[in-house]
């Protein structure tokens, strides 16, 4: 009795499972309910900025700065990132993920602006250049200090550049 009452319980699981397929993006959603309880992708539903409010944040801060670094504090490639501009004596505002309340909503804003999800993502002049290998490379071909220099006004300073971290909201 056991056995055949957890085979169709299982049976009418599957089911529903595949029954959720008929509808649009379901896919996506059970693949991001799946995510958000691991908590790869979104911070929990209660407080914080909506979407809308975090895709404005980014473009705001983007607008406002000329070097935006988004970064995590353990990441290797964002380090790499802040290491090239601290190099050229630039200054730039970091914005870590990892430490902001709304991180996890930041990095898909984010992924929704740019089309990559993945840390560092850095803007310069208000274009996103890429991440820390793309920096690092823009820095070795010479092409990276041109591209501060037309920020108005010019963020390279005489020594070296000085990360600006936004605190946690």
């Amino acid at each position: 009795m056991f056995y055949s009452s957890h085979k169709f319980e299982s049976l009418l699981a599957v089911c529903s499972f595949f029954t959720m397929f008929v509808h649009k993006d379901c896919l996506r959603r059970v693949i991001w309910t799946h995510c958000r309880r691991m908590g790869n992708l979104t911070s929990s539903s209660t407080g914080g900025l909506s979407s809308t409010a975090c895709v404005q944040l980014v473009q705001e801060m983007v607008s406002q700065n000329c070097v935006v670094i988004f970064s995590k504090t353990t990441c290797p490639y964002c380090k790499m990132a802040k290491n090239v501009f601290n190099e050229i004596g630039a200054n730039y505002k970091v914005i870590e993920l990892d430490q902001h309340n709304d991180g996890k909503r930041l990095q898909e804003a984010l992924a929704q602006l740019t089309g990559v999800r993945t840390v560092p993502r850095v803007f310069v002049n208000g274009s996103c250049i890429g991440g820390g290998s793309d920096t690092k490379q823009l820095h070795q071909q010479g092409k990276l200090l041109p591209l501060i220099e037309r920020c108005s006004p010019c963020c390279v300073t005489e020594g070296s550049g000085s990360g600006h971290f936004e605190p946690s909201k």
